[in-house]
């Protein structure tokens, strides 16, 4: 299942694969302009301000009609569904998006960061240090992800060399892709060394005892955004007034969900009214509202290395920096990635910034709402006060 899922995404991330797809698109927008909002989500925290949005009834405070949100179990799925029209907002990788842009001639345009952070490298109990991954194998949720730059980087800084051999030499890690919902069972059987992932399962790992959390994605690429909100660029195009309305609401969720961190844990638990995801609000809770002592135990173990940047587990700013998209597209073509890619060295970082992003409509939303003190943006204003900027730091 797992191998056809990627061969299925592989797919859909070229111009003939995504074809049928970008058609059965368009026809849906002509028979229906006007279509309500419909929200593709996978079950996971990235998930976060897409599902408190619609839990408080933020679209239909902007006047959105809006469905009940779809859940699906893989990112081929999600996908699929989006370039087809058969959900019109969704959270993708943003490395994904990348792919689909310029690998499928996908019209998406990125409406803002769906979050920050939120993953973790999580490893047995005997690999004290990213070095001792040589020779082990190490599972990630898919080569366009985040996941996949971050550790390859440090990888990179230790020395180690990637590989999909079944049989790494000690200064190979051997990369897997893998549903994360295996991810657990597969560390706990020792068939993997390792997994790096989006949350909860590297929380789910620590309180079942079967993994403990090396690193944190956002101790290494900080402030990093993982998955980003997309929309049509059809929408954007025809319909600005919707996404304008869509992009308030979303705003409001982040913002919502910071002051109310362990309400969120709650609102998209099994136990939740909306039943959002499978998980316990205690997983969700370790994520979402870490205590003061898991902090401090894990800037003694290592997992956090710099208590300066003050990093959350995971946290929430929709701006969609231009400097990210850039370090992104960089970081990419230093990066193995399994499949066909010849699109990918020839991209202009900058310009990709500029084509697969549309920040307008976060920049008004979080104006009008007042929220960049919130957001901690206020202090990155650029000096033309056209949007915000920033220095993208890495550490391994």
């Amino acid at each position: 299942m797992q191998r056809r899922d990627f061969l299925q995404l592989a797919s859909l991330f070229t111009a003939a694969g995504s074809l049928p797809l970008l058609q059965a698109c368009g026809q849906r927008q002509a028979q229906q302009p006007d279509a309500p909002l419909r929200i593709g989500y996978l079950p996971i925290t990235d998930a976060t301000p897409l599902l408190v949005a619609h839990s408080q009834k933020l679209f239909e405070a902007e006047g959105v009609a809006v469905e009940a949100p779809v859940m699906f179990r893989s990112w081929a799925q999600l996908l699929e569904a989006f370039i087809s029209g058969q959900v019109n907002v969704a959270h993708l990788l943003a490395p994904m998006t990348v792919w689909a842009r310029y690998g499928s001639n996908s019209p998406l345009k990125v409406l803002m960061w769906n979050h920050m952070a939120g993953s973790a490298l999580t490893v047995a109990p005997d690999i004290a240090q990213v070095a001792d991954l040589g020779g082990r194998t190490v599972a990630i949720p898919f080569w366009y992800s985040i996941h996949n730059v971050v550790l390859q980087y440090l990888l990179r800084e230790q020395g180690l060399e990637v590989t999909e051999s079944e049989q790494p030499s000690a200064r190979q890690v051997r990369l897997v892709v893998m549903a994360p919902s295996d991810m657990v069972a597969a560390l706990a059987a020792g068939s993997i060394a390792g997994f790096i992932v989006a949350e909860p399962f590297n929380a789910i790992a620590e309180t079942k005892g079967m993994g403990k959390v090396l690193r944190f994605t956002g101790d290494v690429w900080r402030n990093h955004a993982c998955c980003v909100t997309v929309v049509h660029g059809a929408d954007v195009e025809q319909r600005p007034q919707w996404v304008q309305k869509i992009s308030n609401a979303l705003v409001q969720a982040q913002r919502w969900t910071l002051e109310h961190r362990q309400e969120t844990a709650q609102l998209l638990s099994a136990e939740g009214a909306g039943r959002y995801t499978p998980h316990s609000p205690q997983a969700l809770a370790k994520v979402l509202a870490p205590s003061a002592e898991d902090w401090g135990q894990y800037t003694a173990s290592g997992a956090v290395r710099h208590p300066d940047w003050r990093q959350s587990r995971i946290d929430f700013q929709p701006y969609p920096f231009p400097s990210y998209t850039e370090t992104l597209v960089q970081m990419l073509q230093q990066t193995y990635l399994a499949g066909e890619h010849p699109f990918l060295q020839g991209l202009n970082p900058a310009q990709v910034a500029a084509e697969l992003v549309a920040p307008q409509f976060v920049q008004q939303s979080i104006a009008q709402s007042d929220s960049a003190a919130a957001f901690g943006l206020s202090a990155l204003a650029n000096a033309n006060g056209q949007g915000w900027s920033r220095q993208e730091e890495l550490a391994a």
